[in-house]
């Protein structure tokens, strides 16, 4: 997660439709299964870890983010969470990358650099935003390299050695309100380095949440559109 995202929305991020509609959609992802040992990769805030650690069984959390000014610990839900700038290996059974890929020039070498740090049979959920042609000022604010396709995604998941398991995109039914307006946006003022983050009216904030609630359960067989692409694999 970007820490100039968790910047922009403070405490109020949990209850924000968009991050906690994600955060719902990694749980049905996983299955509601928990992790011995979590890795967090480009963690930022740790607001996933933070997540899983409370609403699931996961034991401990280390999150990893060349962000961090320096190493420190601390506890969520009475859970260990670590904050490094880098690890070596580590006995993690679920990495995650939520939108992580995207920042760096070479997205397969740094996932492989992951999957071999940790054992075979971990699991892997990784996000990145959908869609080139959605490209807008918020991509460039948050300094991105590209926006995926699934089948690219899940491209760069095989070459960096991972099995696919299940892929898909999601938000796809606030996809043609989102796309619209990014479009818009764009040919109004073109593509300005700007976060289009923003906390939202509660009425909204309802009802784009009930939208992703309503997508939630058949996530997984949606390969047509959406805004951000979800891929959970396997180290074999």
């Amino acid at each position: 997660m970007d820490l100039k995202e968790t910047d922009i929305l403070g405490p109020d991020i949990e209850q924000h439709w968009y991050y906690r509609s994600k955060a719902r959609a990694m749980l049905h992802m996983l299955k509601g299964t928990s992790a011995s040992t979590l890795l967090d990769v480009g963690a930022g805030s740790g607001f996933f870890s933070h997540h899983l650690l409370t609403h699931t069984a996961t034991a401990q959390a280390w999150c990893v983010d060349i962000s961090y000014p320096v190493d420190s610990d601390a506890s969520t839900a009475g859970k260990p969470v670590r904050y490094r700038r880098a690890i070596d290996t580590l006995d993690a059974d679920l990495v995650l990358l939520m939108d992580v890929l995207e920042h760096v020039d070479d997205d397969v070498g740094l996932l492989k650099a992951y999957v071999d740090k940790v054992p075979s049979g971990s699991r892997f959920l990784i996000t990145v935003p959908a869609f080139q042609f959605l490209w807008s000022g918020h991509d460039d604010f948050l300094e991105h390299k590209r926006r995926y396709t699934l089948k690219q995604l899940e491209s760069v998941v095989a070459q960096a050695g991972l099995q696919v398991q299940q892929g898909a995109y999601y938000f796809g039914l606030v996809f043609p309100i989102a796309a619209g307006l990014r479009l818009l946006q764009r040919k109004a003022s073109g593509a300005q380095a700007k976060s289009q983050l923003a906390r939202h009216h509660p009425l909204v904030n309802g009802v784009l949440r009930t939208l992703c609630s309503l997508e939630r359960p058949f996530m997984g067989a949606n390969r047509i559109a959406g805004l951000t692409v979800f891929c959970l694999a396997q180290k074999p």
